[in-house]
């Protein structure tokens, strides 16, 4: 009788530990839980996203007001354009700047919106006109090391 407890307490710890386990995985992989049933569509052009990622958070003034549903490249101008579900609740002024930041010097990147100052509110399907690409750590630290270079050969 006491082992078929002890396999039961065992079973019961195991089944908690991959539950803790699912739970984190999805808080890690920004997976957590977004009503997208209530949201709109809004898109922008970059000309670099670094390694911006479907289902990114979009964020206004650290809020999470939204999440990246699709990334692609548009063909036509060779930028890559950003598909954004943003819930309801959040209007945003037509002359919203755009940015890809990074949470921490080597973390996630997500979308920051600053809205302006515009009484016209953005609407489902428009493109948002003013954006700021990715910074891209490798091309800053080239950057350094060509102007310590020039530097040095004078």
């Amino acid at each position: 009788m006491e082992r078929t407890t002890l396999d039961l307490w065992v079973g019961a710890f195991v089944i908690g530990g991959i539950v803790a386990l699912a739970i984190l995985a999805f808080k890690v992989g920004n997976l957590s839980s977004y009503n997208m049933a209530e949201s709109y569509q809004l898109k922008a052009h970059f000309t670099n996203i670094g390694g911006l990622k479907t289902t990114a958070s979009v964020r206004s003034a650290g809020v999470l007001v939204g999440r990246v549903t699709e990334v692609k490249l548009d063909t036509e101008h060779y930028e890559a354009e950003v598909i954004m579900s943003i819930d309801k609740r959040y209007q945003f002024p037509r002359d919203t700047l755009i940015s890809i930041l990074t949470s921490g010097l080597l973390g996630e990147q997500y979308i920051g919106l600053k809205p302006g100052a515009d009484e016209e509110m953005l609407k489902n399907g428009e493109v948002i006109k003013q954006s700021r690409s990715a910074v891209v750590l490798e091309e800053l630290i080239g950057q350094v090391i060509a102007s310590k270079a020039e530097g040095v050969s004078k």
